[in-house]
């Protein structure tokens, strides 16, 4: 693999994640997905915490960032597990709120055996006002959210703009109404593909023009295997994705998230934070696991 941008030393950004912390019960298969109805024996089974920022928290802390994840569960068994998941990873959760009454978002993963991967979640039950957020005094080196609060989401990016943090909003399928909220505070916006699709169409490049216009500084597009394209006041940009052999997918994307912010926060410009994240990412898909197998800082310079 090749060798990403280096770090500046003792980089430690603090970086905020706002959205979706879920309780991941994960089967691994040996048959790959056919795409029709049959019974799939695993070899074997787990349980770990996920959710797309609530693994980009995991993400930022482990390369060395000071993370906090903000968001909501139920006050249940899977809450609590989620809770001590992120206080074991030194995530401050302060802003980690566990509703009574509510109940956590939990998904079912299955994972082949070329590492591709198949989501059900359930997305939780709970309050969506984020009047209980404390912004007042706002501090972070970044913030990054996911789509699935966008009330919590909106909050934040608003008073982040005011203080002039960067925002990273992780694109992941949504309904359109809730990018076109979100977009005009976003400054570095970076989509799945299929998140991009389902917003802008089929055309990449249209795709990504119509998210651009919206005032974003950055619009990209991770492509798996196929690398990411992006778009900024330079132009249409290409970056191939760094060769390995990957084993799993799963969270592969949050990592990416999680690791641009943490460059962002460090002052990394657009490029490198690109080629960082991507070089993150993609170690992450030569481990099996999901949040078990995302890297550390140490472990991407040894790789």
């Amino acid at each position: 693999m090749n060798r990403p941008p280096i770090m500046p030393a003792g980089a430690a950004p603090a970086v905020i994640c706002l959205g979706l912390s879920a309780l991941d019960r994960i089967w691994r298969v040996e048959t790959p997905f056919t795409g029709g109805s049959e019974k799939i024996r695993a070899g074997e089974h787990l349980t770990e915490p996920g959710g797309m920022a609530a693994n980009a928290a995991v993400t930022i802390a482990r390369l060395g960032g000071r993370a906090s994840f903000w968001g909501r569960a139920g006050d249940d068994d899977a809450g609590r597990l989620m809770a001590e998941a992120f206080a074991a990873e030194g995530v401050d959760i302060g802003q980690f709120r566990l509703f009574e009454g509510g109940a956590s978002s939990v998904s079912g993963v299955i994972v082949d055996a070329r590492g591709e991967r198949q989501i059900v979640n359930f997305r939780g039950r709970y309050p969506v006002d984020p009047a209980w957020l404390s912004l007042a005094g706002l501090s972070a080196d970044c913030v990054l959210a996911d789509p699935r609060w966008p009330e919590g989401a909106e909050a934040l990016f608003t008073a982040a703009r005011r203080r002039g943090i960067p925002t990273v909003l992780d694109g992941d399928v949504a309904d359109a109404d809730i990018f076109e909220r979100l977009l005009p505070l976003t400054d570095h916006a970076v989509f799945s593909e299929p998140g991009l699709r389902g917003f802008g169409g089929e055309d990449m490049d249209a795709a990504l023009a119509l998210a651009a216009g919206f005032g974003c500084r950055m619009v990209a597009v991770t492509r798996g295997g196929d690398g990411l394209v992006w778009q900024d006041a330079s132009g249409r940009h290409d970056m191939p994705a760094p060769a390995v052999h990957a084993v799993d997918t799963t969270a592969a994307g949050d990592v990416f998230h999680g690791a641009y912010a943490f460059a962002i926060g460090a002052n990394l410009g657009i490029a490198d934070a690109l080629a960082f994240a991507s070089a993150v990412a993609a170690l992450k898909c030569t481990r099996p696991g999901g949040r078990a197998a995302i890297p550390s800082l140490d472990d991407l310079k040894s790789s």
